[in-house]
């Protein structure tokens, strides 16, 4: 389950900047569209590749992810680029599946930051304004991940030899057999079939974004059987869309009281108290998961492996931990989130204001970059850049003895 930013807030958090409120929309001119990549195939070359001179770089990359079955794709597809056997660099594809990654940028160094506990933001390295040479790609593939779905990796061995920005193609994703959200917890095997039968056709109902037929399916699950809390949960994520906010925390309460240790629920209670700045509660029911969190004692970076996204967990923890100014605790948890190596770009915003009332302006610079690398097209990136420019301005007098003001 994925669970973005929803808060139509401005929290605050990095002078007038307001997170974002919704998707990027696409780039005014998104990049044309390729046949979809056979899988085990590589990109289709214009020219077989030559020797190359040092001097021969590649600014960007750019393509298409689309679902094998012609399907919609969730909001959140990540694109990563893997050179030898490492992440090099992740960008979000826009709500029609296009993407663009800038070789040399901010993005495409972050995750080699050293995990000392410090700041793990860099910024942009000697290939900032060139892009980096092409024999860097010999060993490196683009794969694409989503919930629900997955991809084989597409090679960038064989690219155009001369081109600056390369078109790569289309990255095919296959939806997975386990889809998240279909397997029934061990409580469910109590259910009546009717009830379990009504479960299931909510899930397929909301997967197709039938959410009154999804809604009536799931209260039948929890009147047939009221201790169904997976089908309380998802009632509640039908209610929440269909903008019942009340009755949707009415059902993932009942959720959690069927079944503690079902996680989901708490999560999205978590989410709707940051919605209503009620710190507190967000606390709260993030504090519970995060005691449950196999990566708590986690020190490096890793990416979850468990279906359940803690790195979500940690990151509301943050914002709601730095709204109550417990700046400590909000930025051990940023951190932590960000070690998760979580998709959330909001999460930069947060630790760029974190690092800026401890004067660390570099870092703080370097992850509203990262903010603008991921989101390039989002509401506030004005906004943004001015505080970038507001950051470096301070960082100047800071470096020349100046007194600063205050954060």
């Amino acid at each position: 389950m994925r669970i973005f930013v929803v808060l139509g807030l401005v929290m605050g958090l990095l002078g007038p900047v307001a997170f974002a409120q919704k998707p990027a929309p696409p780039p005014p001119s998104a990049p044309p569209r390729t046949p979809p990549t056979q899988p085990g195939s590589s990109v289709s070359p214009a020219s077989q590749p030559t020797s190359q001179p040092e001097t021969d770089f590649v600014m960007f990359l750019t393509g298409h992810v689309a679902a094998e079955d012609g399907s919609h794709l969730p909001s959140n597809v990540m694109v990563e680029r893997v050179c030898n056997a490492k992440v090099r660099q992740q960008v979000y594809a826009d709500p029609a599946g296009d993407f663009s990654m800038q070789l040399g940028s901010v993005t495409d160094s972050m995750l080699d930051a050293s995990a000392d506990g410090g700041s793990q933001s860099v910024l942009p390295g000697k290939y900032s304004e060139t892009g980096i040479p092409r024999q860097q790609l010999a060993n490196c593939e683009l794969r694409a991940l989503a919930p629900g779905f997955r991809s084989r990796d597409l090679s960038l061995v064989a690219l155009d030899s001369s081109a600056k920005n390369i078109m790569v193609g289309t990255i095919v994703v296959h939806r997975s057999m386990k889809v998240e959200g279909t397997t029934v917890d061990a409580a469910a095997y109590k259910a009546p079939k009717d009830a379990v039968t009504a479960y299931q056709k909510g899930l397929d109902a909301q997967r197709n974004g039938k959410l009154a037929d999804a809604r009536r399916y799931f209260e039948k699950a929890v009147d047939v059987y009221p201790a169904y809390a997976r089908a309380w949960f998802h009632l509640g994520t039908v209610l929440e869309k269909e903008k019942q906010k009340d009755a949707a925390r009415t059902a993932y309460t009942r959720a959690t009281t069927e079944d503690a240790a079902y996680l989901p629920p708490y999560l999205s209670l978590a989410v709707m108290a940051c919605a209503a700045e009620n710190w507190t509660e967000a606390i709260r029911s993030t504090n519970f998961i995060l005691a449950l969190d196999p990566f708590k004692d986690l020190t490096g970076y890793t990416v979850e492996l468990d279906s359940f996204t803690f790195s979500e967990a940690y990151f509301y923890n943050a914002l709601a931990n730095y709204q109550v100014k417990n700046f400590v605790e909000a930025e051990r948890n940023a951190l932590k989130a960000e070690r998760l190596l979580a998709r959330i770009p909001d999460l930069h915003l947060l630790l760029g204001d974190i690092f800026a009332r401890r004067n660390d302006y570099p870092a703080a610079i370097g992850e509203l970059q990262t903010y603008l690398e991921l989101v390039p097209h989002a509401d506030n990136v004005e906004q943004v850049r001015e505080r970038q420019a507001e950051l470096k301005k301070r960082n100047d007098a800071l470096s020349t003895g100046e007194k600063s003001d205050p954060q």
